[in-house]
């Protein structure tokens, strides 16, 4: 019998920006993702590592298929395009 696969570290991540993103209205600023994922973290008693921002925009860029940047590269603002599955 299969284990259903456990998602990865950056994933956990992508979909906490997800669910973020969905409770902003669909978009945010950058700055804003990222507190509000270590803010839904440390809700969670999960530990907020000091290069948390970091991890949450390679993320951002690992899941590209969820997120999108509406204003064009180099653009702080984000956007969730689809569910994560």
């Amino acid at each position: 019998m299969n284990q259903p696969k456990q998602p990865n570290f950056l994933e956990t991540l992508a979909r906490d920006v997800a669910q973020v993103l969905k409770s902003l209205g669909g978009s945010a600023h950058e700055t804003t993702v990222i507190e509000c994922v270590a803010a839904l973290r440390r809700q969670r008693g999960e530990p907020v590592a000091p290069d948390l921002g970091r991890l949450i925009i390679e993320a951002f860029q690992r899941y590209s298929e969820w997120f999108t940047r509406p204003f064009g590269e180099g653009s702080k603002r984000w956007a969730l395009i689809a569910e994560p599955g």
